[in-house]
């Protein structure tokens, strides 16, 4: 049954997840964006999931193969979340230092993952089954929420260590972004969908093991500055 509060209780259960983990992200931040532009982009990355859902109509009309379709799938998703993120924040002159791109682009993907969560756990809130609609919010906290994170900052991480490099460079690291987050959110949805192990959990611990890794990426580009990038590309 469709009321205020079940409506309320689904928009608390999908966005403060995503608003925790953003909280988070935003503490790693040396010298923080400005909250006006963080805002734009976690809007913008929710906006992103009423241009994702045609396009994934397209595909699932135009693609046969499972295999096929769960990557363009994750490749749309990608896209347009980089999209979000890019006319929000990464193409203004306040996206000044390496690890720049990686907060425009978790706090889009974060966004994104609000929305997308809210409309999962009305499923079964609508059905008048709160208790899943419980249990969806909390898989999909320590689940597809991470996996957003992972996979947007993967091309964040990217962006970061081409910062000070040339436009080409830039271009090639950003490819290679996109590739990365294309194969680890394809790979998650494979897993998922083909659960015949029993494999949930250790897909999940493969997710927190990519977020320690991604913690340890993100201490590597608070401390790229211009020389040394330099100093590097010399060598």
């Amino acid at each position: 049954m469709v009321n205020a509060s079940t409506v309320v209780f689904g928009i608390i259960g999908g966005v403060i997840p995503a608003l925790i983990w953003l909280w988070f992200w935003l503490k790693e931040d040396p010298h923080p964006e400005p909250r006006r532009l963080l805002v734009l982009s976690f809007l913008a990355g929710m906006l992103a999931v009423a241009f994702v859902i045609p396009f994934q109509k397209l595909a699932d009309d135009a693609i046969t193969s499972m295999f096929w379709l769960i990557v363009a799938w994750a490749a749309i998703e990608e896209i347009l979340k980089f999209a979000a993120a890019y006319w929000a924040g990464i193409r203004r002159k306040e996206d000044d230092e390496p690890v720049d791109p990686i907060i425009y682009l978790l706090t889009a993907a974060l966004g994104f993952a609000a929305l997308e969560n809210t409309l999962f756990i009305f499923n079964p809130l609508f059905d008048g089954n709160f208790t899943l609609g419980i249990l969806t919010g909390n898989l999909r906290f320590i689940g597809a929420t991470l996996l957003h994170i992972i996979a947007s900052a993967s091309i964040g991480v990217a962006l970061g260590l081409a910062f000070y490099k040339s436009k080409t460079a830039k271009f090639l690291y950003f490819l290679i972004g996109l590739a990365v987050s294309v194969t680890l959110h394809s790979a998650f949805n494979l897993f998922i969908i083909n659960n015949e192990n029993n494999l949930t959990f250790t897909v999940f611990y493969f997710v927190w093991i990519t977020i320690i890794v991604l913690l340890l990426y993100f201490e590597k580009i608070k401390n790229i500055t211009k020389c040394s990038s330099q100093n590097n590309y010399e060598k």
